[in-house]
């Protein structure tokens, strides 16, 4: 892949090393092509496993928002649905009331009936 990336990954490691241990300018000896190929694997090797495990955060956020998605659109509908029923249900109420209204009114106008 890139022949280069264990020689600098062993020169960044070994230079932050001796910087933590207190060594400053000490010279850092290239890796021998054995040891360069090992550690190009091991990289090559968690380059994959970490891209795997990202992948798979990244599929189920994905999946996560989706089904987050799904479920504000069925409680929106819901709540539309709801809304709708209580409209109707007032109109229907104030139906009733004037009905209600006009039954009071005709049994106040009506005469009294004498009772024998």
């Amino acid at each position: 892949m890139f022949p280069f990336l264990p020689a600098v990954y062993h020169w960044i490691e070994m230079r932050t090393k001796m910087r933590i241990m207190g060594f400053r300018g000490a010279a850092i000896k290239p890796l021998n092509e054995e040891v360069a190929a090992e550690l190009g694997a091991e990289l090559l090797g968690e380059a994959i496993v970490f891209g795997v495990g990202g992948l798979c955060i990244f599929l189920e956020y994905s999946r996560q928002t989706t089904n987050s998605k799904k479920k504000e659109e069925e409680l929106n509908s819901t709540l539309l649905g709801l809304q709708e029923q209580i409209s109707e249900l007032a109109l229907t109420v104030e139906t009733l009331d004037a009905q209600l209204r006009e039954v009071n009114r005709a049994l106040v106008a009506a005469p009294a009936s004498p009772r024998k």
